[in-house]
């Protein structure tokens, strides 16, 4: 990226790519793809929320699906001018900011889940777990808007962008920070669990029928499988930013495209699979135990 310049006019035909803030024209093919993916997941959750009654889940995962279709579309207006400050802080702020809200539907799903298994050998109770991530994702997200908001209005003025970015890797640490302890909390409950069974799979499916069941089986791994996605995205945007604007890895399209876009879709699709309320279709989150039937 030329350091000092005002790009703002440019389009291809005036200046060089590499005086553009990826040094990248992107991928039209790529981004359409996840911007129709993400559309889909969006439209089945919305479904999926009415039919289940899960509210918050859908509202949650709705924001989420939303915020990566806006900032798709920030990178296809960057494929047809990779110079539009449009296009660009479209997409910084969104994709940025989306998988916060993926995060939060999965800290509900953790305190129903905990609810249904027994929250006797929890170390916390359910509300906690709501009460302790849940204004911990706002924080990130607040800090990640935050940043992504004095990025917009410095680069708009031809400023320098680095304060906001700095704001923005400190939500994206403390994001990561949380779901690190999320993972901890959420293993050691495991532990617990089957201690409490006698570390058998066959005893606890018998004392507890929940864990029969194929769709909560189900639900529990595409669970597993989102939350490590959005981990794995996390740190890699960690990375990505904290390297500054004349990194490496924010020039490197391949690696945006499979540790951004194919982490977060995968998280969205497999909360679609793994849907909370065919699952737990009675769950609470309470201090009372669920009744489930096998």
């Amino acid at each position: 990226m030329a350091q000092g310049r005002d790009t703002s006019n440019c389009t291809l035909s005036t200046c060089d790519i590499k005086d553009s803030v990826y040094e990248y024209r992107p991928s039209v093919a790529a981004n359409s793809i996840l911007l129709a993916l993400f559309g889909l997941s969006l439209i089945a959750h919305v479904a999926q929320g009415w039919i289940y009654r899960q509210r918050a889940y859908a509202i949650l995962i709705f924001f989420g699906c939303l915020a990566e279709i806006i900032g798709y579309v920030g990178r296809l207006i960057s494929w047809n001018n990779p110079f539009s400050e449009t296009g660009f802080l479209t997409q910084i702020c969104c994709l940025t900011l989306a998988p916060a809200f993926f995060s939060a539907a999965i800290y509900i799903c953790i305190a129903k889940i905990v609810n249904a298994l027994g929250t006797d050998i929890s170390r916390i109770s359910p509300r906690t777990y709501l009460w302790l991530f849940v204004p911990c994702d706002i924080v990130s997200l607040s800090l990640q808007g935050a940043g992504g908001g004095i990025s917009s209005t410095r680069a708009q003025n031809n400023e320098d962008p680095k304060l906001g970015s700095d704001i923005a890797i400190a939500g994206l640490v403390f994001q990561v920070a949380t779901l690190t302890l999320f993972m901890i909390l959420c293993a050691e409950y495991a532990v617990r669990f089957f201690r409490s069974h006698g570390w058998s799979l066959a005893r606890a499916r018998a004392e507890v029928p929940l864990l029969s069941r194929r769709s909560f089986q189900l639900f529990l791994v595409m669970l597993y499988v989102a939350t490590i996605c959005i981990f794995i995205r996390s740190v890699y945007r960690v990375i990505e930013l904290a390297g500054g604007w004349d990194g490496e890895l924010i020039h490197d399209q391949t690696l945006f495209i499979i540790l951004e876009g194919v982490m977060v879709i995968i998280a969205a699709i497999a909360l679609n699979v793994g849907h909370p309320g065919p699952a737990m279709p009675q769950a609470r989150i309470s201090g009372e135990k669920t009744e489930e039937t096998a």
